[in-house]
């Protein structure tokens, strides 16, 4: 009878520890708002800005979502600025982006880590680049390794996105392994329950 209370206390142990770690890992958890469409974003509404020096916004070169000139160096980016009616991404938990990359030749690169990066971005005239890991106060999302083994932002389930208002732009990066132009290829909010076809 002993054994059997044993058993019965570790069944409800684990079937306990999986719920409460169902939400930031593999599978379709849903949320409050599950049952919300995922909002794929029209990226001609985006717009590519030159950056200056300290990370201020230059001038606006359209909605072309690839760098205009080719990367020379790690850690080169280009800035995505957000329109100011965004989608309310407080519908959504999570965040699905891919990014592709590019040889100077223009052939298409497999995604690797150390290849590329992304970090959303609160306030334009605040810090962009944020802390070295992990979101900071006007980054609430960073993400390193899109495309590559470790990466996870690109994948369907995505990541819990930890905007509490609309982002008002993205700086994508090359990272070390730098190809010379990165595209962002597709943004979709959503509450778990995106699919891409």
């Amino acid at each position: 009878m002993k054994k059997f209370g044993f058993i019965a206390a570790v069944i409800a142990i684990i079937a306990f520890a999986g719920c409460a770690s169902s939400g930031g890992g593999g599978g379709k958890g849903a949320s409050a708002e599950d049952g919300e469409p995922p909002f794929v974003v029209d990226l001609s509404t985006l717009s590519q800005y030159s950056t200056l020096e300290g990370d201020k916004v230059g001038e606006n070169l359209g909605s072309k979502m690839r760098n205009v000139d080719p990367f020379t160096k790690s850690w080169d980016g280009f800035l995505i600025v957000f329109p100011d009616n965004f989608v309310d991404v407080s519908k959504y938990t999570r965040v699905t982006i891919v990014l592709k990359y590019f040889n100077e030749a223009g052939e298409e690169l497999r995604g690797e880590d150390s290849m590329g990066q992304l970090n959303f971005i609160t306030d334009l005239n605040g810090d962009w680049r944020g802390p070295g890991m992990g979101p900071g106060p006007n980054t609430p999302l960073k993400e390193m390794n899109i495309g590559g083994y470790s990466g996870t932002v690109n994948k369907d389930r995505g990541v819990r996105h930890g905007c509490k208002t609309a982002p008002k732009g993205m700086v994508i990066q090359r990272a070390q392994m730098g190809p010379a132009y990165i595209e962002l290829a597709n943004m979709v909010w959503h509450n778990g329950n995106y699919e891409s076809k």
